[in-house]
């Protein structure tokens, strides 16, 4: 489970920060050296470069060049912090024109385009967003990722879900790729090396009547991929299952349930 979650701080504080409304308490004293943007911003490079962990006031205080007790007179803390970071990497996202082309196409460039996002930004598939930032950039996401279901006969409770489903998918890929580039970050052995010394030992417990299948298999995915797990290929199963799912559905929307007529 994500040790990170949006939604942690005071809601009203929080949508104020979102929103860029002032805070009618704070408008008088000296002008800010600094804008809120500069922090966020400080504080995506630091979470970019060492991960959510090492974004601490006290570090993001040292990387803006302010004083740690004087960062929070932008942000409260943490949980306010993480919902700005979030909202404002979304906001950052491309949104091209995909009218004009296949339900099936869209979709998939909205899931490709939140891929390039936890390419860009790892931390961000660790944040659990069961209380989303309700930012201008979480909105325009929202609002644009929804019109890839244009036209696919789905109502708005079923669209909602069918984009869930596919952001879901992205999400555990993104993870399951990010700790496979872990763990050959911290090995000092490639997945190649890794098979290579293990072979051997493996080839001598491993017992072919008793496990044929995972036996035939393995080996047989392991030579196709090169590895026993290969992220992209991975991405690109699951993807197209995934929307071979939706296909069945969006095809019962359009046409009407099917009856099963046996002879009786």
């Amino acid at each position: 489970m994500p040790n990170h979650r949006t939604g942690g701080g005071d809601p009203a504080h929080t949508l104020r920060l979102l929103w860029r409304q002032p805070d009618e308490s704070r408008r008088r004293g000296p002008r800010p050296g600094r804008s809120l943007d500069d922090i966020v911003t400080a504080a995506i490079a630091l979470a970019d470069a060492e991960g959510l962990d090492a974004v601490t006031m006290r570090a993001l205080a040292q990387a803006v060049g302010v004083a740690p007790m004087t960062l929070y007179t932008y942000v409260p803390g943490k949980a306010e912090l993480l919902d700005l970071m979030l909202d404002a990497i979304y906001a950052g996202m491309p949104r091209p024109d995909h009218s004009g082309r296949s339900w099936r196409t869209r979709v998939a460039a909205l899931a490709q385009a939140n891929r390039d996002l936890f390419t860009a930004h790892p931390w961000a598939a660790e944040v659990a967003t069961g209380r989303p930032p309700l930012g201008p950039g979480l909105l325009a996401k929202y609002e644009h990722e929804l019109r890839a279901f244009d036209d696919t006969g789905l109502d708005d409770v079923a669209r909602d879900a069918a984009l869930t489903y596919v952001l879901d998918f992205v999400r555990a890929a993104a993870r399951a790729a990010a700790e496979a580039q872990a763990a050959r970050r911290d090995s000092a052995w490639t997945d190649e090396e890794w098979w290579a010394a293990n072979g051997p030992l493996l080839a001598q417990v491993l017992d072919e009547q008793r496990y044929p299948t995972a036996v035939r298999v393995g080996a047989a995915a392991g030579a196709a991929q090169n590895a026993a797990y290969h992220p992209d290929q991975a991405y690109e199963f699951g993807l197209a299952r995934l929307l071979d799912g939706l296909a069945a559905l969006i095809d019962t929307e359009r046409t009407g349930p099917t009856a099963d007529v046996t002879d009786g």
